[in-house]
């Protein structure tokens, strides 16, 4: 069994191209012994997971918005999903916004920027197509020391400000707002500040608190 699972990552390694390393899906969840991969991890294309017995993943493509649940076998990462060999595979299409899981600083500020823009040339309007989150309590991807805030940008509520201490981050580097015990209003568009970052984003109208996959509230302060 070993021998034959050594000739197929062999064959996917050389199946694999050369691509760079920008993260294609992020880790969910770890099930079993699952070697150099963690929980919340982000893993680029053509990364080789092998799953032993009983072991599992769950990979969400940032791209796809596919939520794969994976036991056993090797898995190639792809850019929108894996290829899996000897194991099983379950695939299932989640609400995301890839906008809003892969948005760079540089295209944050330029939404931000157009956001004001519309704010100021028809106040009445809310800004069209900006990143959204299916979730009330964003997962922000974030550093630990600074202060968060976010502001509501079409309607009157109160600024959430909360300083990210290491202590409450998810995995070291995430800020769950629901550990926190904050929501957001479905439908509303805010402004998240960080440092000198800002990222304009809404929360869809159908949006809840029950819970619902990362990478459907999920947003990236790179």
């Amino acid at each position: 069994m070993r021998t034959l699972i050594g000739a197929i990552v062999g064959a996917i390694c050389l199946a694999a191209p050369a691509v760079a390393e920008t993260p294609a899906a992020i880790v969910e969840d770890v099930q079993g012994k699952v070697d150099g991969i963690e929980f919340m991890d982000y893993v680029a294309p053509g990364k080789i997971i092998k799953l032993g017995p009983k072991a599992g993943v769950t990979l969400s493509y940032l791209k796809s918005c596919l939520r794969e649940t994976i036991t056993e076998g090797v898995v190639l990462v792809g850019t929108e999903q894996s290829t899996v060999q000897l194991g099983n595979v379950q695939r299932v299409k989640v609400s995301c916004d890839a906008n809003a899981a892969q948005l760079s600083e540089r295209e944050a500020n330029q939404s931000a920027a157009t956001t004001f823009r519309t704010m100021r040339s028809d106040a009445g309007s809310a800004p069209a197509k900006l990143p959204t989150i299916y979730g009330t309590a964003p997962l922000i991807q974030a550093k630990s020391g600074s202060t968060l805030v976010i502001e509501r940008t079409d309607g009157k509520e109160p600024a959430i400000s909360l300083p990210l201490k290491s202590d409450i981050m998810v995995a070291g580097k995430f800020f769950d707002l629901s550990k926190a015990g904050k929501s957001l209003t479905p439908g509303g568009s805010y402004l998240a500040k960080l440092g000198n970052k800002r990222y304009t984003f809404q929360v869809d109208a159908s949006a809840t608190a029950s819970p619902t996959p990362i990478i459907g509230r999920l947003l990236r302060f790179e």
